[in-house]
């Protein structure tokens, strides 16, 4: 396992992590992904420490928080404070946290630079923070000035590095391809919903149930579909006027949470998904589509009623 090296990290060449976590115990298996990543955890501070002041640590790559046992009148504190610090310095945060603490967490964490677990296995913790090393030293900065074949093949010797590791390790976490719709340079749109053509949430949800039923005859994995799956709860949500938590946005994904969280980030880069506050409670967030997102979903409801065709 790992060893806290306070006086190591840039002098080894490693990039260096701060971890935030409440006892030892609990940062044990971010230390372990931290050590199979290549990477130096620089300290250990609890959410105490943390919630006093972050800015005195120096010389850091990326933040590694571990929200299990954290006080919850500290805990979004502490997210926000490193939130604030990963933006000003262009740090990474991996932020774990229990499924009672999505909401929390999606409220203060949401962005490239962030990456939120939920129970993952250690594979998902070993994949999350090398994309998060990656990040801090620029290099994802990097390629997006890079054909997309260079991107690619840096990102595959990447993964195949992780999955050698991992091979050695164990055969029992196998990380879950993902999946990119971060291509912002296309600027597609549907075409204009058709006059006429009614959309209401009962026919979206109907559709949301049929895909549900799938799971009655064919094991899950067959069918994950977590991103379209989310947009169809939300533009359902849209029609009904009702808004959505993140925590039941997961729910809706059919989808273990880290891998629904995952999708949320990707979803909200592509500039689909936009997080709405609550007035009432500023540590929770809501989910819902953006204006983008929205004619998305009418545009392609309408071209698929005006073919005589059904929503699937």
């Amino acid at each position: 396992m790992l060893q806290e090296a306070p006086n190591q990290g840039y002098a080894s060449g490693a990039p260096a992590a701060l971890v935030i976590a409440d006892s030892a115990d609990v940062a044990a298996a971010a230390l372990d992904a931290l050590a199979l990543a290549g990477c130096t955890a620089r300290k250990r501070v609890s959410f105490g420490e943390a919630s006093a002041d972050l800015s005195n640590y120096d010389g850091l790559d990326l933040i590694v928080i571990e929200a299990a046992g954290a006080p919850d009148a500290l805990l979004d504190l502490v997210l926000a404070r490193a939130d604030t610090m990963a933006r000003e310095r262009s740090l990474g945060i991996v932020a774990t946290v229990l499924p009672e603490q999505v909401d929390v967490a999606v409220a203060q964490l949401l962005g490239p630079h962030c990456q939120i677990l939920c129970n993952p296995a250690r594979a998902e913790r070993l994949s999350a923070i090398a994309g998060a090393k990656w990040h801090a030293r620029g290099v994802m900065d990097d390629v997006n000035r890079e054909a997309e074949s260079v991107r690619l093949r840096r990102l595959s010797e990447e993964v195949a590095r992780i999955a050698e590791t991992l091979a050695r390790l164990t055969r029992s976490d196998d990380a879950e391809p993902r999946v990119g719709v971060r291509d912002r340079g296309s600027g597609y749109r549907g075409p204009d919903p058709a006059p006429g053509v009614e959309i209401d949430a009962a026919e979206i949800r109907s559709v949301i149930r049929a895909r549900r039923m799938r799971a009655q005859f064919f094991a899950d994995e067959l069918f994950a579909d977590p991103a379209w799956d989310m947009l169809l709860d939300l533009f359902a949500a849209q029609l009904e006027r009702r808004q959505v938590s993140v925590s039941s946005l997961c729910i809706a994904a059919a989808v273990p949470p880290t891998t629904a969280l995952r999708w949320i980030g990707t979803l909200h880069e592509a500039g689909l998904f936009e997080r709405q506050a609550d007035p009432s409670d500023r540590r929770r967030a809501y989910i819902g589509l953006s204006a983008k997102g929205i004619d998305g979903m009418r545009s392609y409801a309408s071209a698929v009623k005006r073919a005589g065709l059904y929503l699937v």
